[in-house]
């Protein structure tokens, strides 16, 4: 298992993490397998979207706050990140890629990103690549 580690910037940012997950494929020597990519913390989260338009992460994270906003009544956790931890759990920790001819089998248009909602922190990212 491989940790990277990233520093974000902003409350709110999505991190396009593909190269640096492809680069660890490609070190790896597997040829067929699967990359697992974890991320442990409850208020961040893992994504395949589009990676060619940026206007795609801007509208994801102007719809994220309009739909859940950093501040609310409603909130009872106390230490005033529950959106925070409302995103992550929408996003979800993990995400799994299969791995063939030693690439990342991804669609022409997708990338992997790191969700940080509770910026700006330093936050890890695990990487188990297993060879079939």
């Amino acid at each position: 298992m491989v940790t990277l580690t990233l520093q974000t910037r902003q409350r709110n940012e999505l991190i396009d993490i593909t190269s640096r997950i492809a680069e660890l494929v490609r070190e790896s020597g597997v040829t067929s397998g699967v990359c697992y990519i974890f991320v442990p913390h409850t208020t961040a989260g893992l994504t395949i979207n589009e990676d060619a338009d940026p206007d795609v992460v801007a509208d994801l994270l102007m719809k994220l706050q309009q739909v859940i906003p950093q501040h609310d009544l409603a909130y009872r956790h106390t230490e005033g990140n529950s959106d925070a931890h409302i995103k992550a759990s929408l996003f979800g920790p993990s995400q799994v890629v299969f791995i063939e001819a030693g690439r990342l089998v991804l669609g022409t248009w997708q990338g992997i990103y790191f969700c940080e909602f509770d910026g700006p922190r330093t936050r890890k990212v695990l990487v188990k690549i297993v060879a079939d």
